[in-house]
């Protein structure tokens, strides 16, 4: 009879496969449990011990002494269930996924599958690429179910949601209760939680939402089937805030039983700034509305998080939403849903119909192993510097330029450059600066002029991508997000330079050209009217 490839020559599983079973004999744990330690005695895997008739037996117990040391931090990460200080290296991050595909029935030995979903994949590249992980995670009922003919891939799952719940709460949110990884970008997340609260409050149709131009947002609201109703922004400095009183002005005038929820936004394109989460939440609490945030790309920000957390702490915050690629350097297609009640949270991850992609959980769950906690901190901490880099080199160059950089204190990841001084016809010398700059591979940058109109999903905006209907100038966006570096800020900078300077010149051009242009038109009428002179006195 064939033994499964997860034991070893006695037939006892390996020490990391009995370990990580462990996991999976409590169904959705809600909290994470230590695990029990493994008795002393256990059979090395596949019996290397017997490898001494073959090699020198020292030989052979440095070389099992070596594969216990990365047995020993896969032990801990199942044991603790948070993310590592230090990062793995790569081989003990596969010794991890080969361990855990192997228990996926896919790759059993023996297995005998007759069913319409077997895992069977025609090409063993697509196998590869994936780590052999191809039953996916969830059930039909809920994507953070166990599946029985999975249980490598539903461990996968377990984990990963456990390190990026400890992962937020080191970003700042510390009292955050429960959260899971779902293969839906940040847009398609905000309308799984829109339509959770559905079956809360079925008298609901309307969702209270301050104006920020991204037209995700606005979809997740009109796809969840309700209206959404667009609060104005009011501008205070250069910066553009929520304005609280027309927010429970429109509660009051719609009735808090009509009123799905409160749909808020932390990172943002300046000069619109995040949302004052404080207030909207105490907001929320006292007129008994559920609080929806926004957090996009806002993990990565301390003062984001900090407002989540205040927020929770002194009125309501049903859940937040935030971008994997974002905030993780990982491929687009994924984003967590977390929140501060561990019962609504599963509630969301219940609405989720069908199973769903194992790859957003398993690019995350190599990156965050890969970087450990201190190595994702310290991204945080050089991407808050190099804020302040960026922030300084713009507003040096946009000074050389008689420009400035917007006052947007409240925003800590975007910036915004005035660009007052492009001439009369500014619109289009503005989209041609956007054009030359995403011609000269500059990407990220946006160029806001004034007055644009966008219609999106019958709703019509004014002002679009500047976040209120008539912003006092046009202007160019930058942030400083993860991952960027000192090298990036300085190639920009001086693209951006090349390109205004080319933008200055084409108009000075055009100048002396229209000049002459009026010259001739001057000329032309002195000589018609001179000719006329001359007609009159010959009559």
């Amino acid at each position: 009879m064939r033994k499964d490839a997860s034991a070893t020559s006695s037939g006892t599983p390996c020490r990391t496969v009995q370990a990580a079973s462990c996991i999976l004999v409590a169904r959705a744990p809600r909290a994470w449990r230590p695990l029990p330690v493994s008795p002393p005695g256990l059979p090395r895997p596949w019996g290397w011990g017997g490898g001494g008739r073959l090699v020198a037996p020292a030989y052979v117990r440095q070389g099992c002494e070596a594969r216990r040391s990365h047995e020993h931090l896969i032990r801990l990460l199942l044991e603790k269930g948070k993310c590592p200080e230090d990062g793995w290296d790569e081989s003990t991050l596969e010794l991890f996924l080969h361990e855990l595909a192997i228990m996926d029935s896919n790759n059993f030995l023996g297995n005998c599958g007759v069913g319409e979903r077997e895992g069977r994949v025609a090409s063993s590249l697509v196998a590869r690429r994936h780590y052999r992980f191809i039953h996916g995670i969830g059930r039909s009922g809920d994507i953070s179910a166990v599946q029985p003919k999975a249980a490598g891939s539903s461990l996968l799952n377990k984990i990963t949601n456990s390190l990026v719940l400890d992962i937020l709460k080191l970003a700042g949110v510390r009292t955050v209760a429960n959260c899971f990884v779902v293969p839906m970008a940040t847009g398609m997340s905000l309308t799984l939680c829109f339509l959770t609260l559905r079956h809360k409050r079925p008298k609901a149709k309307y969702i209270i939402w301050p104006r920020i131009d991204q037209k995700s947002c606005f979809k997740s609201m009109v796809t969840a089937g309700f209206e959404p109703v667009v609060i104005e922004n009011v501008l205070e400095g250069d910066e553009l805030r929520t304005d609280l009183d027309a927010v429970e002005a429109k509660i009051q005038e719609l009735g808090p039983d009509c009123v799905l929820c409160v749909h808020s936004t932390t990172s943002c394109f300046a000069p619109r700034v995040p949302d004052r989460l404080e207030e909207l939440a105490v907001i929320c609490a006292n007129y008994g509305i559920p609080h929806v945030v926004n957090n996009a790309y806002g993990v990565q920000s301390s003062k984001c998080m900090h407002l989540i957390q205040q927020g929770a702490r002194v009125g309501r915050i049903d859940a937040f939403v935030q971008s994997l690629d974002k905030n993780f350097m990982v491929p687009v297609g994924g984003a967590i849903i977390a929140g501060f009640n561990d019962s609504f949270i599963q509630e969301i991850s219940k609405m989720y119909p069908g199973r769903a992609s194992a790859s957003p959980s398993l690019d995350v769950l190599i990156t965050l192993l890969s970087l450990g906690s201190n190595g994702y901190m310290k991204l945080l901490k050089e991407r808050k510097e190099m804020f302040s880099y960026l922030s300084s080199q713009l507003k040096t160059l946009s000074e050389a330029y008689n420009e400035r950089l917007l006052h947007t204190p409240h925003n800590p990841i975007s910036l915004a450059v005035t660009l007052k001084t492009l001439g009369e016809h500014q619109d289009k010398a503005v989209t041609q600066l956007g054009s030359m700059l995403f011609t000269r591979q500059v990407s990220g940058a946006r160029v806001v002029p004034r007055g644009s109109v966008q219609t999106v999903s019958g709703h019509t905006f004014r002002g679009f991508m500047s976040h209120t209907d008539s912003y006092p100038c046009a202007y160019l966006n930058a942030a400083s997000a993860i991952g960027m570096t000192t090298q990036d800020v300085d190639l920009f900078v001086r693209r951006l330079d090349r390109c205004l300077k080319a933008v200055r010149k084409e108009q000075d051009e055009e100048a002396v050209v229209s000049g002459a242009d009026d010259d001739d038109k001057t000329e032309d009428g002195d000589g018609e009217e001179q000719a006329l002179r001359v007609d009159g006195c010959s009559s």
